[in-house]
């Protein structure tokens, strides 16, 4: 606000805002709006029945482009956030998607009952403003109103200015209130629209993908290695889930000739939560027919490099004190050279299941949890046990490569090694933000993958392994050309493009528990 405003005393500590306001004060409060608003309909000034409001400028728009507006009419719209009462004039600060303008009503331009109305405002509501664009003495741009009307009463009183919104539990319960208050929350989702639309961008215009939707709602969660959430579909009488991946439905798509196919959508996974997994989270995945792994890497660098270019400009992304320079190409990693690198144990010199087993109860697996595994799986136990959280190793971009195929049942063998398959996992700080294939397309290699984990999925040795699905091995009998596939976790790219320390700073709505609701379990 103008600082030659004088900080005048009111009795209405809410308007000055100058403590915290106990919970006893809050009730007295919204009982005192309560009270202004049915004063306000009982004069015929419902605010309730505005339905429009003709916004011609904005916030920052009107500072950016003063030289061209100064002494020009605006009509403004936007939620009281400050004000100072002087008398028969006042200054106050209206909040619109831009921002914060200032804007000095006087009692002789809306005249003296107008302005008496006016003085019963509060923060939190919403006005609708016509005035001109100038400068005070003071060099702040603002809008002299001759016109100020209530579009909306808030009837709830806004955190205290001075503490804020700060409590995370809160401000993710009750988004609205901190998108309000906290303009850098704004800003975050800002950005992560832009950096959606640079993903679509660069698949459409770049790569020449085709979006398109599959459904959520499925009777087989394929497609990935988790956990679905179940529900039933009472007119059908059928269990049904709902999709943790969209992946077997967009080969579908490239079996019938859609050539290039993407969708970017909500997926859910009935597993853990913590800074970086929310049960309901956005990912993308496209499909390249004629592709292969090598060529969904390079889409994979561009997105990411395409996004931090069109939100910071510059390719070095700043993630909680650390710098990552995305720019491609990115290094690669073997998984198994991972390993040997990290823990010393040489997977190369081990062929057989019982050798593997050994050697990793020598170096301090557990030897019941190593029994049931092959050397395959023991590979990507012992990589995702002792390399992924070692400070720094997996930090800058690297695509790790030769993965099992154990673990990788949609992916291709190696053809200079069976064993493993055309697989690549992205990371950035240490996060996996990419997984991708070269695309397995031989119908009876898959289904004999498909009936492996169907086993382990009825003994219970693995509740995330992946189910049979015999309509995609039927399109695969129909036939999948050669193709590439990537699946890119959206959310995590935005939280390191964004700086934000939590998956749930960059979901508007994440997944809470409801209030009052005690733990049941962990």
């Amino acid at each position: 606000m103008d600082d030659n405003k004088k900080n005048v005393n009111n009795p209405n500590v809410e308007n000055n805002q100058t403590e915290e306001l106990s919970e006893e004060n809050l009730s007295e409060q919204r009982g005192i709006r309560r009270d202004k608003l049915k004063k306000l309909q009982e004069a015929g000034r419902n605010p309730f029945l505005h339905e429009t409001w003709n916004v011609t400028a904005h916030s920052m728009d009107i500072k950016d482009n003063f030289d061209a507006m100064e002494d020009e009419e605006v009509s403004i719209a936007g939620r009281l956030m400050a004000f100072r009462h002087m008398g028969k004039a006042s200054f106050i600060d209206i909040q619109d998607k831009q921002g914060r303008i200032q804007c000095y009503v006087r009692q002789d331009a809306i005249t003296p009952e107008e302005y008496q109305w006016f003085k019963t405002y509060d923060i939190g509501d919403i006005l609708g403003i016509v005035g001109t664009v100038f400068k005070t003495r003071h060099g702040e741009i603002s809008v002299r109103a001759e016109k100020v009307v209530l579009l909306t009463k808030s009837i709830q009183v806004l955190p205290n200015k001075f503490h804020g919104l700060k409590d995370p539990d809160l401000r993710y319960r009750q988004r609205y209130v901190d998108l309000i208050m906290n303009p850098e929350v704004r800003e975050t989702f800002y950005k992560r629209a832009t950096i959606i639309k640079e993903f679509r961008r660069v698949l459409e215009d770049d790569y020449g993908y085709l979006e398109v939707d599959t459904p959520i709602l499925t009777t087989i969660a394929g497609g990935a290695n988790a956990r679905p959430f179940e529900t039933h579909h009472n007119t059908l009488d059928i269990d049904m889930k709902l999709r943790i991946s969209n992946e077997l439905y967009l080969k579908r798509l490239i079996v019938g000739g859609l050539d290039r196919v993407y969708e970017m959508g909500k997926m859910f996974r009935n597993e853990g939560m913590d800074r970086n997994h929310n049960p309901e989270y956005t990912s993308m995945e496209c499909y390249m027919a004629y592709g292969d792994m090598d060529a969904v890497m390079e889409v994979t660098e561009q997105l990411v490099y395409q996004s931090a270019m069109a939100v910071n400009g510059t390719p070095i992304i700043k993630y909680q004190g650390k710098e990552f320079d995305v720019t491609p190409p990115w290094r690669r990693l073997n998984m198994a050279d991972a390993v040997k690198e990290i823990t010393g144990v040489d997977f190369s010199e081990i062929e057989t299941d019982e050798e593997a087993r050994e050697a990793c109860i020598k170096y301090g697996m557990n030897p019941e949890d190593v029994k049931k595994y092959t050397r395959g799986k023991l590979i990507a136990e012992m990589f995702e046990e002792y390399c992924e959280d070692v400070p720094g190793y997996l930090d800058d971009p690297v695509f790790v490569i030769g993965h099992p195929v154990e673990i990788s049942p949609l992916s291709k063998r190696d053809p200079e090694d069976p064993r493993i398959t055309r697989r690549f996992e992205a990371y950035i700080n240490g996060w996996e933000i990419a997984n991708a294939f070269s695309e397995l397309n031989d119908p009876i290699d898959q289904y004999e993958r498909f009936v492996e984990q169907q086993a382990q999925l009825d003994s219970g040795d693995d509740d995330e392994a992946h189910p049979m699905d015999m309509d995609f091995v039927n399109a695969l009998e129909v036939g999948l050309p050669p193709t590439g596939g990537l699946g890119v976790g959206v959310d995590r790219v935005i939280m390191l493009i964004t700086d934000s320390p939590s998956i749930r700073d960059v979901i508007l709505f994440p997944t809470m528990k409801p209030l009052g609701k005690k733990d049941e379990g962990n």
